[in-house]
């Protein structure tokens, strides 16, 4: 298995596999199958084409097959440039067991300590989504809050967790205040 930072050139890979994501599993996503068929190839090119504060990683295997996409977006905002965040994260199903969701993320960790100032990692999981939530504990994350309803798909609702993992993290005097 090999893992990458994914290219504009690798636009239809990404699309076929995000769009099987999203037929498989789409009470798992924010998007639907049917309003990302719709998007262009240049679209989703310039959607996983990387930049300083973006990129999607994905892991191909020994035939050059795109297996698992798992994308990385930084918060650009002056007080919360310190902040990432995971979407998107979906192995193909015939290539679940293989250690490659963990893999991806790893990846994705790695990769995010090196953006400086970058203090911590969220991401959102669906709340009965164990194996999911499993990988992420089992690399540091903590659920630090839970929306309910969070998600609506064919008539029913789906509450997501919020996730938190700390990296390069430097101490700093927390204030606390009655606004924002």
């Amino acid at each position: 298995m090999k893992i990458r930072t994914l290219q504009a050139t690798d636009a239809q890979f990404y699309q076929e596999i995000r769009l099987k994501g999203l037929k498989e599993n789409p009470e798992a996503f924010g998007s639907t199958y049917e309003q990302e068929l719709e998007f262009s190839l240049e679209k989703v090119s310039e959607r996983i084409t990387p930049s300083s504060g973006k990129f999607v990683l994905g892991a191909f295997n020994e035939e050059e097959r795109l297996m698992g996409v798992l994308t990385f977006v930084r918060e650009d905002g002056v007080k919360t440039k310190h902040k990432g965040n995971v979407y998107g994260m979906y192995v193909s199903a015939d290539a679940r067991g293989m250690n490659i969701g963990r893999s991806l993320l790893l990846a994705l960790i790695e990769k995010a300590k090196q953006l400086e100032g970058l203090e911590q990692i969220n991401l959102t999981v669906v709340s009965n989504n164990e194996p999911a939530k499993r990988l992420y504990n089992a690399l540091g994350f903590q659920v630090y809050g839970t929306e309910r309803n969070a998600l609506k798909y064919g008539g029913k609702y789906f509450d997501e967790n919020f996730m938190v993992l700390p990296i390069n993290f430097k101490s700093c005097t927390k204030e606390s205040g009655t606004g924002r």
